[in-house]
Protein backbone atom coordinates (compact mmCIF):
# COMPACT_ATOMS: atom_id res chain seq x y z
CA UNK A 1 0.00 0.00 0.00
CA UNK A 2 2.61 2.01 0.75
CA UNK A 3 4.26 1.52 -2.56
CA UNK A 4 1.28 2.80 -4.29
CA UNK A 5 1.11 5.55 -2.09
CA UNK A 6 4.21 6.75 -3.27
CA UNK A 7 3.99 5.90 -6.82
CA UNK A 8 0.95 8.27 -6.99
CA UNK A 9 2.22 10.71 -4.79
CA UNK A 10 5.88 11.00 -7.16
CA UNK A 11 3.32 10.65 -10.16
CA UNK A 12 0.88 13.45 -9.08
CA UNK A 13 3.80 16.20 -7.99
CA UNK A 14 5.12 15.23 -11.53
CA UNK A 15 2.49 16.25 -12.96
CA UNK A 16 1.61 18.80 -11.13
CA UNK A 17 5.21 20.35 -11.31
CA UNK A 18 5.03 20.01 -15.15
CA UNK A 19 1.50 21.40 -15.55
CA UNK A 20 2.19 24.40 -13.25
CA UNK A 21 5.65 25.24 -14.89
CA UNK A 22 3.91 24.91 -18.44
CA UNK A 23 0.89 27.20 -17.77
CA UNK A 24 2.90 29.65 -15.89
CA UNK A 25 5.60 30.11 -18.58
CA UNK A 26 2.77 29.92 -21.12
CA UNK A 27 0.87 32.84 -19.32
CA UNK A 28 4.40 35.25 -18.46
CA UNK A 29 4.58 34.42 -22.49
CA UNK A 30 1.10 35.38 -23.72
CA UNK A 31 1.37 38.54 -21.15
CA UNK A 32 5.01 39.71 -22.33
CA UNK A 33 3.62 39.44 -26.26
CA UNK A 34 0.26 41.29 -25.47
CA UNK A 35 2.35 44.15 -23.66
CA UNK A 36 4.99 44.27 -26.51
CA UNK A 37 1.90 44.85 -28.31
CA UNK A 38 0.64 47.54 -26.80
CA UNK A 39 3.95 49.38 -26.62
CA UNK A 40 4.89 49.11 -30.31
CA UNK A 41 1.76 51.04 -30.66
CA UNK A 42 2.92 53.40 -28.34
CA UNK A 43 6.08 53.26 -29.69
CA UNK A 44 5.05 54.11 -33.66
CA UNK A 45 3.39 57.07 -32.43
CA UNK A 46 6.20 58.11 -31.00
CA UNK A 47 7.87 58.13 -33.79
CA UNK A 48 4.97 59.82 -36.02
CA UNK A 49 5.45 62.91 -33.52
CA UNK A 50 9.13 62.74 -33.82
CA UNK A 51 8.54 63.26 -37.93
CA UNK A 52 5.94 65.90 -37.10
CA UNK A 53 8.61 67.80 -35.17
CA UNK A 54 10.85 67.63 -38.75
CA UNK A 55 10.51 71.33 -40.80
CA UNK A 56 12.83 72.64 -43.58
CA UNK A 57 14.68 75.39 -42.65
CA UNK A 58 17.09 77.77 -43.85
CA UNK A 59 20.03 74.83 -44.21
CA UNK A 60 17.92 71.83 -45.02
CA UNK A 61 16.09 69.66 -42.36
CA UNK A 62 16.03 70.45 -38.90
CA UNK A 63 14.86 68.55 -35.28
CA UNK A 64 12.37 71.12 -33.55
CA UNK A 65 13.71 70.26 -30.20
CA UNK A 66 11.78 72.81 -28.06
CA UNK A 67 8.82 70.64 -29.66
CA UNK A 68 10.26 67.21 -28.26
CA UNK A 69 8.92 65.71 -25.28
CA UNK A 70 11.16 66.58 -21.58
CA UNK A 71 11.95 63.09 -21.93
CA UNK A 72 13.82 63.05 -24.25
CA UNK A 73 16.00 65.62 -22.53
CA UNK A 74 16.22 63.79 -19.26
CA UNK A 75 19.64 61.50 -19.12
CA UNK A 76 18.83 58.19 -18.79
CA UNK A 77 14.90 58.48 -18.61
CA UNK A 78 14.03 55.43 -20.30
CA UNK A 79 13.13 57.32 -23.63
CA UNK A 80 15.37 57.49 -26.59
CA UNK A 81 15.21 58.48 -30.25
CA UNK A 82 17.59 58.27 -33.35
CA UNK A 83 16.59 60.19 -36.50
CA UNK A 84 19.05 58.99 -39.54
CA UNK A 85 19.03 61.38 -42.59
CA UNK A 86 21.61 60.91 -45.58
CA UNK A 87 24.42 62.64 -44.03
CA UNK A 88 22.75 63.50 -41.06
CA UNK A 89 21.34 62.29 -37.93
CA UNK A 90 19.65 63.61 -34.44
CA UNK A 91 19.95 61.28 -31.67
CA UNK A 92 17.96 62.11 -27.89
CA UNK A 93 20.38 63.53 -25.28
CA UNK A 94 19.05 61.08 -22.87
CA UNK A 95 21.06 58.52 -24.48
CA UNK A 96 23.77 60.87 -23.55
CA UNK A 97 27.30 59.30 -24.39
CA UNK A 98 25.22 55.59 -25.42
CA UNK A 99 24.80 54.78 -29.14
CA UNK A 100 21.35 53.16 -29.68
CA UNK A 101 22.07 50.06 -31.51
CA UNK A 102 21.01 49.59 -35.58
CA UNK A 103 18.37 48.10 -36.31
CA UNK A 104 18.07 46.43 -40.19
CA UNK A 105 14.35 45.84 -40.51
CA UNK A 106 11.20 48.38 -39.69
CA UNK A 107 9.13 47.52 -37.16
CA UNK A 108 9.20 46.11 -33.68
CA UNK A 109 12.36 44.57 -33.21
CA UNK A 110 12.44 40.45 -32.04
CA UNK A 111 14.73 41.44 -29.17
CA UNK A 112 15.80 43.49 -26.65
CA UNK A 113 19.09 45.26 -26.84
CA UNK A 114 21.55 47.04 -24.73
CA UNK A 115 20.46 50.53 -23.41
CA UNK A 116 22.48 53.08 -21.58
CA UNK A 117 22.81 52.25 -17.36
CA UNK A 118 22.50 48.07 -18.19
CA UNK A 119 18.99 48.98 -19.51
CA UNK A 120 17.20 46.19 -22.21
CA UNK A 121 15.41 48.45 -24.87
CA UNK A 122 12.32 47.66 -26.60
CA UNK A 123 13.20 49.02 -30.21
CA UNK A 124 11.25 49.91 -32.74
CA UNK A 125 11.73 51.20 -36.27
CA UNK A 126 9.75 53.23 -38.94
CA UNK A 127 11.23 54.67 -42.26
CA UNK A 128 9.68 57.30 -43.75
CA UNK A 129 9.49 59.86 -47.21
CA UNK A 130 9.34 63.84 -46.63
CA UNK A 131 11.04 66.37 -47.58
CA UNK A 132 12.00 64.38 -50.96
CA UNK A 133 14.15 62.61 -48.56
CA UNK A 134 14.19 58.94 -46.44
CA UNK A 135 14.00 59.81 -42.95
CA UNK A 136 14.19 56.71 -41.03
CA UNK A 137 13.38 56.90 -37.27
CA UNK A 138 14.52 54.49 -34.30
CA UNK A 139 12.65 55.03 -31.02
CA UNK A 140 13.22 52.41 -28.07
CA UNK A 141 11.27 52.25 -24.71
CA UNK A 142 13.59 50.89 -21.24
CA UNK A 143 11.72 47.36 -20.43
CA UNK A 144 13.94 46.58 -17.59
CA UNK A 145 10.67 47.41 -14.93
CA UNK A 146 8.93 44.76 -16.96
CA UNK A 147 11.50 42.57 -16.38
CA UNK A 148 11.80 42.78 -13.51
CA UNK A 149 8.19 42.99 -12.89
CA UNK A 150 8.21 39.32 -14.62
CA UNK A 151 10.94 37.78 -12.28
CA UNK A 152 8.70 39.33 -9.07
CA UNK A 153 5.87 37.54 -10.52
CA UNK A 154 7.76 34.19 -11.31
CA UNK A 155 9.09 33.98 -7.86
CA UNK A 156 5.83 35.29 -6.33
CA UNK A 157 4.30 32.20 -8.48
CA UNK A 158 6.57 30.03 -7.12
CA UNK A 159 6.35 30.09 -3.79
CA UNK A 160 2.17 30.18 -4.37
CA UNK A 161 2.46 26.96 -6.62
CA UNK A 162 4.57 25.27 -4.45
CA UNK A 163 2.16 25.87 -1.28
CA UNK A 164 -0.40 25.17 -3.51
CA UNK A 165 1.26 21.38 -4.67
CA UNK A 166 2.11 21.00 -0.83
CA UNK A 167 -1.55 21.23 0.09
CA UNK A 168 -2.16 19.44 -3.26
CA UNK A 169 0.40 16.37 -2.14
CA UNK A 170 -1.24 16.36 1.58
CA UNK A 171 -4.97 16.06 -0.20
CA UNK A 172 -3.94 13.35 -2.43
CA UNK A 173 -2.37 11.29 0.20
CA UNK A 174 -5.45 11.87 2.76
CA UNK A 175 -7.84 11.03 -0.62
CA UNK A 176 -5.41 7.87 -1.49
CA UNK A 177 -5.22 6.76 2.10
CA UNK A 178 -9.20 6.99 2.32
CA UNK A 179 -9.06 5.25 -1.07
CA UNK A 180 -6.85 2.57 -0.32
CA UNK A 181 -8.21 1.64 3.09
CA UNK A 182 -10.83 -0.84 2.25
CA UNK A 183 -7.91 -2.72 0.19
CA UNK A 184 -5.77 -2.50 3.58
CA UNK A 185 -8.63 -4.13 5.91
CA UNK A 186 -8.49 -6.89 3.06
CA UNK A 187 -4.98 -7.16 3.69
CA UNK A 188 -5.30 -7.80 6.91
CA UNK A 189 -8.03 -10.12 7.02
CA UNK A 190 -6.08 -12.06 4.88
CA UNK A 191 -3.70 -12.07 7.24
CA UNK A 192 -5.91 -12.94 10.07
CA UNK A 193 -6.88 -16.11 7.66
CA UNK A 194 -3.27 -17.15 7.03
CA UNK A 195 -3.22 -17.15 11.37
CA UNK A 196 -6.43 -18.90 11.84
CA UNK A 197 -8.12 -16.18 13.17
CA UNK A 198 -10.97 -16.49 10.32
CA UNK A 199 -12.80 -19.05 7.71
CA UNK A 200 -12.89 -16.61 5.24
CA UNK A 201 -13.22 -13.08 4.16
CA UNK A 202 -15.79 -10.41 5.04
CA UNK A 203 -17.97 -9.32 2.06
CA UNK A 204 -18.91 -6.50 3.15
CA UNK A 205 -16.66 -4.75 1.05
CA UNK A 206 -17.08 -1.81 -1.49
CA UNK A 207 -18.26 -2.38 -4.62
CA UNK A 208 -15.18 -2.20 -6.85
CA UNK A 209 -13.54 -5.31 -4.32
CA UNK A 210 -16.52 -7.31 -3.90
CA UNK A 211 -16.07 -9.44 -7.05
CA UNK A 212 -12.33 -9.77 -5.43
CA UNK A 213 -13.47 -10.80 -2.34
CA UNK A 214 -15.91 -13.17 -3.43
CA UNK A 215 -13.57 -15.04 -5.92
CA UNK A 216 -11.18 -15.52 -3.01
CA UNK A 217 -14.05 -16.81 -0.74
CA UNK A 218 -14.84 -19.38 -3.59
CA UNK A 219 -11.53 -20.41 -4.46
CA UNK A 220 -11.26 -20.87 -0.21
CA UNK A 221 -14.01 -22.96 0.13
CA UNK A 222 -13.19 -25.18 -3.24
CA UNK A 223 -9.63 -25.92 -1.91
CA UNK A 224 -11.63 -26.93 1.26
CA UNK A 225 -13.63 -28.81 -0.18
CA UNK A 226 -11.08 -30.58 -2.38
CA UNK A 227 -8.90 -31.36 0.89
CA UNK A 228 -11.32 -32.51 2.79
CA UNK A 229 -12.12 -34.93 -0.49
CA UNK A 230 -8.67 -35.95 -0.34
CA UNK A 231 -8.07 -36.32 3.29
CA UNK A 232 -11.26 -38.33 3.75
CA UNK A 233 -9.26 -40.59 0.55
CA UNK A 234 -6.03 -40.90 1.86
CA UNK A 235 -8.09 -42.01 5.56
CA UNK A 236 -10.02 -44.74 3.75
CA UNK A 237 -7.05 -45.69 1.86
CA UNK A 238 -5.14 -46.77 5.36
CA UNK A 239 -8.16 -48.02 6.95
CA UNK A 240 -8.41 -50.45 3.73
CA UNK A 241 -4.99 -51.66 3.79
CA UNK A 242 -4.84 -51.99 7.65
CA UNK A 243 -7.46 -55.01 7.72
CA UNK A 244 -5.17 -57.21 5.22
CA UNK A 245 -2.09 -56.64 6.64
CA UNK A 246 -3.90 -57.59 9.94
CA UNK A 247 -4.66 -60.91 8.21
CA UNK A 248 -0.97 -60.60 7.07
CA UNK A 249 0.59 -60.38 9.97
CA UNK A 250 -1.82 -63.24 11.93
CA UNK A 251 -0.98 -65.38 9.45
CA UNK A 252 2.70 -64.92 9.56
CA UNK A 253 2.42 -65.38 13.55
CA UNK A 254 0.75 -69.15 12.37
CA UNK A 255 2.30 -72.52 13.77
CA UNK A 256 2.16 -74.04 10.12
CA UNK A 257 5.46 -71.72 9.41
CA UNK A 258 7.03 -72.56 13.02
CA UNK A 259 8.91 -75.13 10.30
CA UNK A 260 10.25 -72.24 9.00
CA UNK A 261 11.82 -69.58 11.28
CA UNK A 262 13.73 -68.06 9.11
CA UNK A 263 11.13 -67.77 6.46
CA UNK A 264 8.54 -66.41 8.90
CA UNK A 265 10.81 -64.02 10.92
CA UNK A 266 11.21 -62.07 7.10
CA UNK A 267 7.82 -62.00 6.20
CA UNK A 268 7.28 -60.57 9.98
CA UNK A 269 9.73 -58.09 9.42
CA UNK A 270 8.73 -56.64 5.74
CA UNK A 271 5.10 -56.94 7.22
CA UNK A 272 5.95 -54.89 10.00
CA UNK A 273 8.03 -52.11 7.58
CA UNK A 274 5.18 -52.14 5.24
CA UNK A 275 3.18 -51.36 8.18
CA UNK A 276 5.38 -48.79 9.93
CA UNK A 277 6.23 -47.33 6.09
CA UNK A 278 2.10 -46.56 5.13
CA UNK A 279 1.81 -45.01 8.76
CA UNK A 280 4.75 -42.63 7.83
CA UNK A 281 3.28 -41.74 4.54
CA UNK A 282 -0.29 -41.42 5.26
CA UNK A 283 0.63 -38.73 7.75
CA UNK A 284 3.01 -37.22 5.27
CA UNK A 285 -0.05 -37.06 3.12
CA UNK A 286 -2.10 -35.54 5.90
CA UNK A 287 0.78 -32.77 6.37
CA UNK A 288 1.23 -31.72 2.64
CA UNK A 289 -2.14 -31.10 2.43
CA UNK A 290 -2.48 -28.16 4.91
CA UNK A 291 -3.53 -25.65 2.18
CA UNK A 292 -6.03 -23.59 4.75
CA UNK A 293 -5.20 -22.09 7.94
CA UNK A 294 -7.13 -24.43 10.65
CA UNK A 295 -7.38 -24.20 14.10
CA UNK A 296 -4.29 -22.92 15.57
CA UNK A 297 -2.58 -24.51 18.61
CA UNK A 298 -3.42 -21.90 21.78
CA UNK A 299 -0.60 -23.12 24.51
CA UNK A 300 -2.59 -21.86 27.55
CA UNK A 301 -5.51 -23.68 26.28
CA UNK A 302 -4.13 -26.45 24.88
CA UNK A 303 -0.86 -27.45 27.16
CA UNK A 304 -2.60 -28.04 30.18
CA UNK A 305 -4.88 -30.70 29.28
CA UNK A 306 -1.85 -32.39 27.11
CA UNK A 307 0.02 -32.27 30.41
CA UNK A 308 -2.89 -33.62 32.22
CA UNK A 309 -3.23 -36.77 29.76
CA UNK A 310 1.00 -37.17 30.18
CA UNK A 311 0.72 -37.24 33.49
CA UNK A 312 -2.51 -40.06 33.66
CA UNK A 313 -0.34 -42.06 31.23
CA UNK A 314 2.83 -42.15 32.68
CA UNK A 315 1.74 -42.42 36.43
CA UNK A 316 4.67 -42.94 38.59
CA UNK A 317 4.89 -39.28 40.21
CA UNK A 318 7.09 -36.93 37.79
CA UNK A 319 6.68 -33.80 37.26
CA UNK A 320 5.77 -31.75 34.71
CA UNK A 321 6.53 -28.47 33.62
CA UNK A 322 5.38 -26.08 30.58
CA UNK A 323 6.36 -22.16 30.37
CA UNK A 324 4.83 -20.27 27.10
CA UNK A 325 4.27 -16.23 26.89
CA UNK A 326 0.39 -15.68 27.90
CA UNK A 327 -1.67 -15.50 24.57
CA UNK A 328 0.76 -17.59 22.50
CA UNK A 329 -0.67 -19.32 19.72
CA UNK A 330 1.29 -20.86 17.12
CA UNK A 331 0.48 -20.73 13.93
CA UNK A 332 0.13 -24.23 12.59
CA UNK A 333 -2.48 -27.00 12.44
CA UNK A 334 -3.82 -27.83 15.76
CA UNK A 335 -3.54 -31.34 16.01
CA UNK A 336 -0.16 -31.22 14.26
CA UNK A 337 1.30 -29.61 16.98
CA UNK A 338 -0.44 -31.56 19.31
CA UNK A 339 1.31 -34.34 17.48
CA UNK A 340 4.47 -33.12 17.63
CA UNK A 341 4.73 -32.03 21.46
CA UNK A 342 2.95 -35.57 22.63
CA UNK A 343 5.43 -37.81 20.92
CA UNK A 344 8.06 -35.49 22.32
CA UNK A 345 7.29 -35.19 25.77
CA UNK A 346 6.24 -38.93 25.83
CA UNK A 347 9.35 -40.15 24.64
CA UNK A 348 10.32 -37.64 27.39
CA UNK A 349 8.64 -39.08 30.14
CA UNK A 350 9.39 -42.70 28.67
CA UNK A 351 13.29 -41.94 29.70
CA UNK A 352 12.57 -38.91 32.43
CA UNK A 353 13.54 -39.99 36.68
CA UNK A 354 11.67 -37.23 38.21
CA UNK A 355 11.07 -34.22 35.81
CA UNK A 356 10.00 -33.20 32.48
CA UNK A 357 9.87 -29.01 31.04
CA UNK A 358 8.73 -27.88 28.01
CA UNK A 359 9.60 -24.17 26.92
CA UNK A 360 7.79 -22.24 23.92
CA UNK A 361 9.25 -18.32 23.55
CA UNK A 362 8.99 -16.32 20.80
CA UNK A 363 12.34 -16.42 18.61
CA UNK A 364 13.81 -13.61 16.65
CA UNK A 365 12.87 -15.19 13.29
CA UNK A 366 9.88 -17.59 14.90
CA UNK A 367 9.37 -19.97 17.83
CA UNK A 368 11.64 -22.10 19.68
CA UNK A 369 10.56 -25.29 21.44
CA UNK A 370 12.71 -27.16 24.56
CA UNK A 371 11.54 -30.43 26.07
CA UNK A 372 13.82 -31.49 28.60
CA UNK A 373 14.01 -34.52 30.72
CA UNK A 374 16.44 -35.91 33.47
CA UNK A 375 17.03 -39.28 32.30
CA UNK A 376 20.42 -41.41 31.36
CA UNK A 377 20.31 -38.80 28.40
CA UNK A 378 21.75 -40.19 24.90
CA UNK A 379 25.67 -40.41 23.86
CA UNK A 380 26.35 -37.82 21.23
CA UNK A 381 27.40 -40.25 19.05
CA UNK A 382 23.84 -42.02 18.58
CA UNK A 383 22.63 -38.00 18.12
CA UNK A 384 24.05 -38.02 14.39
CA UNK A 385 22.57 -41.11 13.54
CA UNK A 386 18.96 -40.05 15.67
CA UNK A 387 18.80 -37.01 13.50
CA UNK A 388 20.00 -38.77 9.74
CA UNK A 389 17.96 -41.44 10.35
CA UNK A 390 14.53 -40.36 11.80
CA UNK A 391 13.83 -43.65 13.21
CA UNK A 392 12.97 -45.16 16.42
CA UNK A 393 16.22 -45.46 18.29
CA UNK A 394 14.97 -47.85 21.22
CA UNK A 395 14.66 -50.44 18.14
CA UNK A 396 18.66 -49.68 17.24
CA UNK A 397 20.45 -48.61 20.25
CA UNK A 398 20.53 -50.36 23.53
CA UNK A 399 19.41 -48.44 26.67
CA UNK A 400 17.23 -45.52 25.33
CA UNK A 401 14.22 -45.24 22.98
CA UNK A 402 13.09 -41.55 21.00
CA UNK A 403 10.80 -41.60 17.79
CA UNK A 404 11.76 -38.90 15.46
CA UNK A 405 9.71 -40.27 12.38
CA UNK A 406 6.53 -38.36 12.59
CA UNK A 407 8.44 -35.25 14.43
CA UNK A 408 10.84 -34.94 11.64
CA UNK A 409 7.88 -35.35 8.97
CA UNK A 410 6.29 -32.56 10.83
CA UNK A 411 9.10 -30.32 10.83
CA UNK A 412 10.17 -30.76 7.14
CA UNK A 413 6.63 -29.87 6.20
CA UNK A 414 7.22 -26.64 8.79
CA UNK A 415 11.04 -25.81 7.06
CA UNK A 416 11.59 -26.27 11.13
CA UNK A 417 14.83 -27.24 12.76
CA UNK A 418 15.27 -30.17 15.35
CA UNK A 419 19.10 -30.60 17.50
CA UNK A 420 19.51 -33.12 20.33
CA UNK A 421 21.19 -31.25 23.12
CA UNK A 422 22.62 -32.26 26.77
CA UNK A 423 19.77 -30.77 28.99
CA UNK A 424 20.31 -28.27 32.05
CA UNK A 425 18.20 -31.33 33.90
CA UNK A 426 20.81 -33.73 33.19
CA UNK A 427 18.81 -35.68 30.78
CA UNK A 428 18.28 -35.19 26.73
CA UNK A 429 17.49 -31.74 24.97
CA UNK A 430 14.64 -31.36 22.03
CA UNK A 431 15.36 -27.75 20.34
CA UNK A 432 13.16 -26.94 17.78
CA UNK A 433 13.15 -23.49 16.07
CA UNK A 434 10.36 -22.73 14.24
CA UNK A 435 10.37 -20.17 11.43
CA UNK A 436 7.42 -17.52 11.23
CA UNK A 437 4.55 -18.93 9.45
CA UNK A 438 4.94 -16.70 6.50
CA UNK A 439 8.41 -18.55 5.23
CA UNK A 440 6.91 -22.07 6.49
CA UNK A 441 4.84 -23.79 3.65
Amino acid sequence: MRSIQRRLGFGLIGVLLGAGLLLAQSTLWMLDAGLRRYLEDDLREQAEALLTSLARGRNGIQLDEPRLPGVYQRPYSGHYFRIDLPGESWRSRSLWDHALTDSSTTGLQAGLVDGPGDQRLLLYRADYRRFGQTISISVASDYTPILQAYRRVQWVGCLLGLGVLVLVVLLQRLTVRRALRPLEEVRRQVEQLQQGQRQALDPGVPVELEPLVAQINHLLRQTESTLQRSRHAVGNLGHALKTPLAVLTSLAARAELAACPELQASLQEQLVQIEQRLARELGRARLAGEALPASHFDCAAELPGLFATLAMVHNRGLALDWQAPPGLRLPWDREDVLELLGNLLDNACKWARARVTLEIAKAPEGWSIRVDDDGPGMAAEFRGEALNRGIRLDEQVAGHGLGLAIVRDILDAWHGRLALQDSPLGGLRVAIELPARREAS
